[in-house]
């Protein structure tokens, strides 16, 4: 077919009309991107606002809170496992089988509610042929327990009921091993850590494992019982600082404290050497953080959240310049409820898992598809309610010994330790003083050749050279013990006899507890003595630290006289303890 002829003119014409076709489809599609690059810019915003989390919702806080908790039971229970059958076991320096028949017979002699009401503990149900047994079985399901939790993350009110009632079980049965001072009252951190671990039992479902359960808020009432208690023992300790020893008005109790604690470290030895405007302004804020940031919780999100703040941060501070037990490491624990989703989401991350999770409810919620509440849900709100007027009620008496004259610290004043009254340090000694165990193989404890030998406990000052300890978390009870045992005397102390009489028969159990013993390999001692000393850091830059050496002491006198198996069997018969076998000297074998 002919194709048609076109003029000059009209074919112009036609590629004028292409080249403005060409140019408004270019305008077009510069448009179309621009409008493209607005909607992702809006896109992107939008992204970025879903993954910020709102405040005022408390799902990540209750796994932070879960951890915490789960991490300070599993150092309690391996505390427990390590050291229980040397101090309350078949052997132990304080048994409890002897401790339960003493409380079965006070009770009229058959285990029922007054025993456990008395004791509440589930040793009364367990075989007691084999103590030993029993308190290794508590510690270890403890420890898997707590350890399950702290690497998932998940718990729900059996597991987290089960730690509480078996760790209650070996507080009751502990004696003057789980006291913070002479009495058959637990310490302070034990006490508070049931309570901790009571109030933990209401942040979780009662059967579902699941980091974030959606049928299963965290109740606002029970994250303000963490709120309650961080308070609590924060103005316990402030107020017994203020009504007890005059350094704390005079601000000189800084002197003396890193220098007398229970159990210094490293940092303990240089944090003493401060200038003198330093430990007072240390004590300032040691009121500070105790007697008014409490108050910043009811001030609202961001003033609970500052109050939180300063108290993780004394923690840590206390943490670094001391071995107190886990005691700083589960105070922050209700502390950490002082803050919510949008504080602790940076500790999550946005892209998996929990946050995520958060996220998506967060985000439903602002849509209006919140879920019909279930029936279990309105059962729990009624347990949440009172969970509240349960703490309520027993916070009456705490509150009330708060506002005495005559405050008492570490006190509960319920069988179960649900909710205690709290405090550390109401008085500080201005001298530290310590007792040295002494040995020697001389049949005469008094001719002047006699060679004395000295055991080393596991982290108590004793050798000179020795520097000391960093543990914290973990504790060594008997240490602790020794600690009360220096500022006391022999008579008030009588444990410190049954352990020298221990020592004189070369006891595994009790040896296991010390760091050196003088007579390993070698025959047994023949006498047992203690030295009392009064120990002083050496200062640094000095001669003595220049050899080496981390304190200075200076003998007191005899803290008790040498004492030998023979003179003890009177002693050990009329306490009911067990004698000691004497053993047979190596060059009689």
């Amino acid at each position: 077919m002919a194709t048609p002829w076109k003029s000059p003119e009209s074919a112009e014409s036609t590629l004028r009309r292409r080249r403005v076709d060409t140019l408004k489809t270019a305008s077009n599609t510069s448009d179309n991107d621009e409008d493209d690059g607005d909607h992702t810019g809006i896109d992107e915003e939008k992204e970025k606002g879903s993954c910020s989390l709102q405040t005022g919702t408390y799902w990540l806080t209750r796994i932070v809170l879960l951890r915490s908790i789960a991490f300070i039971y599993f150092v309690a229970f391996s505390v427990a496992y390590n050291q229980n059958k040397q101090l309350i076991g078949n052997r132990g320096l304080m048994p409890c089988k002897d401790y339960l028949l003493s409380v079965k017979r006070y009770v009229g002699g058959y285990i029922g509610m007054a025993a456990l009401a008395y004791t509440p503990s589930i040793l009364w149900f367990m075989d007691w042929g084999d103590m030993d047994a029993n308190l290794d079985s508590i510690a270890l399901l403890g420890m898997a327990l707590s350890g399950f939790v702290l690497v998932t993350g998940m718990a729900n009110m059996v597991i987290m009921g089960t730690l509480w009632v078996l760790y209650h079980s070996l507080v009751s049965v502990g004696q003057l091993c789980f006291t913070f001072v002479y009495s058959l009252v637990a310490a302070g951190w034990e006490s508070q850590l049931l309570e901790t671990g009571f109030l933990a039992v209401f942040l979780c479902p009662v059967w579902s494992l699941s980091q974030v359960p959606r049928r299963c808020p965290p109740s606002l009432i029970s994250v303000w019982t963490f709120r309650w208690l961080i308070v609590r023992i924060m103005l316990g300790a402030g107020l017994i600082k203020i009504r007890g020893d005059r350094c704390w008005r005079d601000l000189t109790c800084m002197y003396y404290h890193y220098e007398t604690q229970p159990v210094p470290n490293p940092m303990s030895y240089y944090m003493h050497r401060s200038p003198w405007w330093f430990h007072c302004f240390e004590t300032l804020s040691n009121h500070f953080v105790e007697l008014l940031a409490p108050f910043f919780t009811v001030l609202g999100r961001r003033m609970c959240a500052v109050n939180g703040a300063l108290q993780v941060l004394f923690q840590v501070t206390l943490i670094l310049s001391g071995n107190l037990s886990f005691l700083n490491w589960l105070t922050i624990v209700p502390s950490l409820a002082c803050f919510d989703d949008a504080s602790l989401g940076f500790l999550f991350s946005s892209r998996r898992g929990a946050k995520r999770a958060v996220l998506e409810i967060q985000a439903d919620q602002a849509a209006g598809h919140t879920p019909e509440p279930s029936r279990g849900m309105l059962v729990r709100r009624v347990v949440n309610v009172a969970l509240g007027i349960l703490i309520g009620g027993l916070s009456v008496p705490v509150v009330m010994n708060l506002m005495s004259s005559h405050q008492v610290m570490n006190t509960s004043f319920d069988p179960l330790r649900i909710v205690n009254t709290y405090g550390a340090f109401g008085s500080i000694t201005k001298e530290r003083t310590e007792v040295i165990f002494q040995g020697t193989m001389s049949t005469d404890p008094k001719d002047p050749q006699a060679v004395w030998e000295e055991y080393q406990f596991l982290c108590k000052p004793g050798d000179l050279y020795r520097q000391p300890c960093l543990i914290s978390p973990y504790h060594y009870r008997l240490d602790w013990l020794m600690w009360f045992a220096a500022f006391q005397t022999y008579e008030q102390s009588e444990f410190v006899i049954h352990i020298a009489g221990r020592l004189l028969a070369n006891d595994t159990t009790v040896l296991s507890l010390l760091d050196h013993n003088p007579f390993q390999g070698q025959d047994y001692p023949r006498w047992i003595r203690g030295e009392h000393y009064r120990y002083k850091f050496s200062a640094p830059g000095t001669a003595s630290a220049a050899q080496g050496k981390w304190w200075l002491r200076k003998r007191i006198g005899a803290y008790f006289p040498p004492v030998n198996l023979e003179g003890l069997r009177g002693y050990f018969k009329s306490r009911d303890w067990p004698q000691p076998e004497i053993p047979t000297p190596r060059n009689e074998l």
